[in-house]
């Protein structure tokens, strides 16, 4: 164990990857002239997946990769995880870059070799000049099966790239401002700003045995446990070294606590249950691809960059959860393997995200591998944090969680029954949603849920008008509904949804812009003969007579479901008795309190 009796004179950190860090920034006297000069430009607004990706490109954290890929890079990040650029490591060929960034676009004349044009964000700031210098097609098949290693659309990323350009462009990047963030400024550190706090911080190893400052990262998107804690810990003591805290505040998986949370309770953690001399606390504005084994590989070479030369990589690291069958998108050690296998190249270290458990006896963790049998232990599941204690409003023992963080937790947990879902009906026109969906909407309000329908037809007529009935166009009015009904849900309200949503891509782009666990979805199953039987508007004998064009299940496809939550038959079940069995089994879900609960509260009461 390393003495930290005395303070110890700081070392040095690792260089960045690549030798230097990049810096796209344009100096502060040419601002103004380049904002005159890009005013007259023409605009491509980027979407927030590319603007963190142009942040951190802009700051280095990136490096050494200065701007969004060309194709040459892009397919051999596809092929070999490596970039066309010349490594420092002569044996390689090429830096070590397993994900591949890029700004995918929508064909527009706009968009020219050798064309300026200006970067915008959401609310139209500027922030930076590109040159287009590459303007190229890309294969989101190929990137899906060679990234992600799956091409199933429960997977957030293989849904999302649908809606992604078929174009990617390329070129020279001079960088005007970074996003703003009013949230947290003192934490949010580039890799300059990170590597200066870091070099401040104690040292306990002697600068004689090892004159390099020893730093272990540690990535999450989820609020800290005692077990967490108890690992950081340890893992800055094996190496002798500090910890760099350093969770995502860009975009991470669907469902997740959100950063605010999140945050707070880092802080919290950070100044009462640390040494403030062994620990910093700040954040990375990444957006996460959610890739596994390759996105740990990924996470060790941006670590590298804010100064770390260990990286904490748990099971199933950077993992999207389980995929349409129930399985497990990666195995649970793949990243370890693959992050230790360009270890030594990368220069950033392993440290295994090993399993501990509570010794209530002695009020400590210990790694499982060293209890002897029959030591009793304590341990809390993630899906028992969810569904015993956070939904049922049940406080979180202390010696699983610090009591700080489990008041913050509390705060944005209400019980089940009180948290936002989303019914999402699907299936041909003329299947039943809308009927069983009316049902369905007055037996939750009746159950006491404040529900808000968004059908189909009613939506085109208000928030989606002027819409048509191209894929492009049905995609962009079902994306509106989900994120309507996405905002319904964060809020705690019930969002009932009734479309023929005919493409699985997309719909399932709205299961992860609800989250997975409040999405429901309903595949009103009906045959497309009972469908044109009971079609009043005659909309089915004008697509057969050529009238109508592009009508689903006619001359455009419907994507049915291969696993949605309900399937219901509407040919030999009545409308109300299907609106029962959606009931049952939000009742089954704890979305809605069950009679003999409903009654012994009344009785209480």
């Amino acid at each position: 164990m390393p003495n930290t009796q005395y303070p110890i004179p700081n070392t040095k950190l690792l260089p960045p990857y690549g030798g230097r860090l990049v810096d796209l920034l344009v100096p502060a006297e040419e601002v103004a002239k380049l904002k005159a000069y890009a005013s007259k430009l023409p605009s491509l607004q980027l979407s927030a997946r590319a603007e963190c990706d142009l942040e951190l490109l802009a700051v280095g954290a990136f490096s050494p990769l200065d701007r969004f890929m060309g194709q040459e890079d892009h397919q051999r990040v596809l092929d070999e995880m490596r970039l066309t650029s010349p490594s420092t490591t002569l044996r390689t060929g090429g830096h070590i870059f397993p994900i591949p960034v890029t700004l995918p676009v929508e064909p527009d004349p706009a968009i020219r070799l050798d064309q300026d044009i200006a970067l915008r964000n959401a609310k139209n700031e500027l922030l930076a000049v590109m040159t287009i210098g590459e303007a190229y097609e890309w294969d989101r098949n190929e990137v899906a099966q060679k990234v992600f290693g799956s091409l199933d659309l429960r997977h957030p990323l293989v849904a999302e790239m649908h809606r992604w350009g078929p174009l990617n462009i390329s070129g020279p990047l001079r960088v005007l401002q970074l996003p703003r963030h009013y949230d947290f400024q003192n934490l949010r550190l580039t890799p300059t700003q990170t590597r200066a706090r870091l070099e401040k911080l104690k040292n306990p190893q002697s600068a004689i045995r090892n004159p390099q400052l020893n730093v272990v990262a540690f990535q999450t998107r989820n609020p800290l446990h005692r077990v967490h804690e108890e690992l950081t810990k340890r893992a800055a003591e094996e190496v002798g070294g500090v910890l760099l805290l350093h969770p995502v505040v860009g975009m991470t998986k669907p469902g997740d606590v959100d950063h605010f949370t999140r945050v707070r309770t880092y802080k919290a953690l950070a100044a009462n249950h640390y040494d403030p001399d062994r620990i910093l606390l700040a954040l990375l504005p990444l957006a996460m691809r959610l890739a596994g084994p390759r996105e740990a590989l990924w996470h060790a070479l941006i670590r590298r960059n804010y100064g770390a030369n260990y990286l904490i990589v748990g099971r199933d690291h950077a993992g999207p959860g389980v995929d349409s069958t129930g399985k497990p998108f990666y195995g649970p050690y793949d990243a370890q393997e693959l992050v230790q296998q360009y270890s030594e190249e990368l220069g950033v270290g392993v440290v295994p995200f090993r399993m501990l458990v509570y010794l209530p006896d002695e009020d400590r963790y210990e790694e499982v591998s060293k209890i002897p049998a029959g030591v009793r232990t304590a341990a809390i599941s993630g899906t028992q944090v969810r569904e015993e204690y956070l939904n049922n409003g049940r406080a979180l023992p202390s010696w699983f969680t610090r009591p700080e963080v489990a008041e913050i937790l509390a705060e944005i947990y209400p019980p089940r029954h009180k948290q936002g879902v989303c019914i999402w009906f699907t299936g041909l026109s003329g299947a039943g949603k809308s009927t069983t969906a009316e049902v369905l909407t007055v037996l939750l309000q009746e159950h006491g849920r404040h529900v808000t329908v968004l059908d189909g037809d009613v939506v085109r007529t208000h928030l989606s008008k002027g819409l048509g009935f191209s894929k492009e166009d049905r995609d962009t009015n079902i994306r509106r509904i989900g994120f309507v009904a996405s905002e319904i849900v964060r809020h705690g309200g019930t969002a009932v949804c009734a479309a023929v949503s005919p493409y699985r891509a997309t719909r399932n782009d709205v299961r992860n812009m609800v989250g997975q666990d409040h999405y429901v979805e309903v595949f009103v199953d009906t045959p497309l003969e009972v469908c044109e039987q009971r079609d009043a508007k005659g909309l089915y004998a004008k697509a057969r007579r050529g009238e109508i064009k592009g009508f689903t299940g006619i001359d455009d496809p419907y994507e049915a479901p291969r696993h949605a939550e309900i399937v219901l038959d509407t040919v030999n079940c009545a409308a109300e008795e299907n609106a029962h069995r959606i009931l049952d089994y939000l009742i089954g879900q704890g979305f809605i309190r069950s009679p003999v609960a409903v009654g012994d509260d009344s009785q209480h009461g």
